[in-house]
């Protein structure tokens, strides 16, 4: 079973959002340089749980990215964790893209690569949550697909996943190949390693530009960007002798104040 993972490198959430600035010109962000990279957390998850796929049987894992060339630390961080292979999609011509953008490329990509099963990526990027790629690559790859995925088992030629919904959980059954966007209740994604980490500095990863996997039109164009304008708040604590005084002392006040 060939499965593939799609991962993208997004700045350390942990980030302070005061180290970010705006050119307003540009419409661009600003990243502070001394901020670390890391793994999108739902893609993470979905590198996860492609890697327990393979350790129920006899499957290869192959990880795809666009991004600059840092990112490769992210694929290599991949690959320590037991990826095999790894491919990355870096042009200048990639930068700017939207959604559609992005899943063009990756579907293109992916068409290009060995034959394949199942396609797994996060529900959603850590840092502009659009949470479209997934489902966009599915509509181009002509393939089913299933988002908010919180389960895989693998039968003959199908698969059955669990999403996470609103009001629970429901089960679906899926014909691979497929697409499928996972959530964080598959399960935390695992150490690398230090044989892995090893391992992964050995293993060229190869670089496709636009030459071979040419891009694709933006249909999203940023009109503004800017940081709002942080406002000033008081925050008043309701006290009482117990939680069920408090309770009665904010009714009170929440009444006196016409809010109730």
């Amino acid at each position: 079973m060939h499965i593939i993972v799609c991962l993208k490198q997004i700045i350390d959430p942990e980030t302070p959002a005061e180290d970010f600035r705006v050119d307003p010109a540009a419409r661009r962000a600003i990243l502070p340089q001394d901020r670390g990279y890391v793994i999108s957390d739902y893609d993470a998850n979905a590198l996860e749980g492609a890697l327990r796929l393979k350790d129920r049987g006899d499957s290869k894992v192959t990880v795809f990215s666009l991004g600059e060339e840092r990112t490769k630390e992210a694929l290599r961080k991949a690959l320590g964790m037991g990826a095999d292979e790894a491919i990355l999609l870096s042009d200048p011509l990639y930068d700017d893209a939207d959604s559609f953008a992005v899943a063009h490329v990756l579907s293109q990509a992916i068409k290009k690569a060995d034959p394949f099963d199942l396609i797994l990526c996060g529900r959603q990027e850590g840092d502009w949550d659009a949470g479209q790629v997934g489902s966009g690559m599915a509509e181009l790859l002509g393939l089913p697909s299933a988002t908010c995925v919180g389960g895989i088992e693998v039968q003959d030629g199908s698969i059955i996943v669990e999403r996470i919904v609103a009001d629970g959980r429901e089960t679906i059954e899926l014909p691979l190949p497929a697409v499928l966007t996972i959530s964080s209740e598959i399960g935390v994604p695992r150490y690398a390693p230090l044989k892995g980490v090893m391992a992964a500095f050995e293993k060229n990863i190869p670089v496709w530009n636009a030459e071979v996997i040419p891009p694709a039109e933006s249909r999203n164009r940023m009109l503004d960007l800017f940081i709002p304008v942080r406002k000033e708040e008081e925050c008043l604590f309701i006290e009482g002798d117990t939680p069920e005084e408090a309770g009665i002392n904010l009714a009170l006040r929440l009444r006196n104040a016409k809010l109730i």
